[in-house]
């Protein structure tokens, strides 16, 4: 992973498919990660963030700026919420798979 590279996402939301490729345009190692892409229904930029918490635990943060144009723009008080809870159910998943359950 370095700064120009690509990643390519497949995401299923409101019900379609969507494809887009990331490319990473900063990266501090264990402390920040942000990409950006131009495709898909508007374009999108997507930052993480770690810090070690006072319990050697890892507080993540992560952020999603976009700015829907054409039908989309139409879209956004739909896509805000389903946004929201798409994320939420994604970091639930990652957390269950980074710190399972005995």
């Amino acid at each position: 992973m370095q700064i120009g590279s690509q990643v390519e996402f497949v995401a299923r939301f409101l019900g379609r498919t969507l494809r887009y490729t990331y490319e990473f345009v900063e990266l501090v190692a264990g402390e920040r990660l942000v990409m950006r892409t131009s495709q898909g229904p508007f374009p999108m930029e997507t930052t993480y963030t770690w810090a070690t918490t006072s319990d050697d635990s890892t507080l993540m943060t992560l952020h999603n700026r976009g700015e829907p144009a054409g039908f989309s723009k139409l879209m956004t008080p739909i896509m805000k919420p389903a946004m929201r809870r798409a994320k939420r159910k994604d970091l639930a998943k990652l957390k269950a798979i980074l710190e399972p359950q005995p």
